[in-house]
């Protein structure tokens, strides 16, 4: 989508619809968001608005997804049963 075709309405409308969406448990439509339209800040008011809400969900959830990545790493087997059940695959042998 070339958006400088589009009038800055529709760019502010746009940015709102990706950044509503993102709380669907979609945030990649929040780092869209920031990637898109962060040129065109100066031009459209309340744009920034959006935008910058959109990079602080986008930073919350990458933050959450490696904090949740970081304690499955090392503490699934002191989860147990718990551990075994969320992993995908299951590791042979003693740990």
């Amino acid at each position: 989508m070339n958006l400088e075709r589009v009038s800055n309405e529709e760019k502010l409308e746009l940015c709102r619809k990706y950044y509503l969406g993102g709380f669907l448990l979609l945030p990649f439509l929040w780092l869209v968001n920031v990637v898109w339209f962060s040129l065109y800040l100066s031009q459209v008011c309340h744009l920034s608005r959006y935008v910058i809400r959109s990079a602080v969900g986008a930073a919350l959830w990458g933050l959450g997804l490696g904090v949740w990545v970081g304690l499955f790493q090392t503490r699934r087997n002191q989860w147990g049963a718990l551990g075994d059940a969320l992993s995908f695959t299951q590791p042979m042998g003693e740990p």
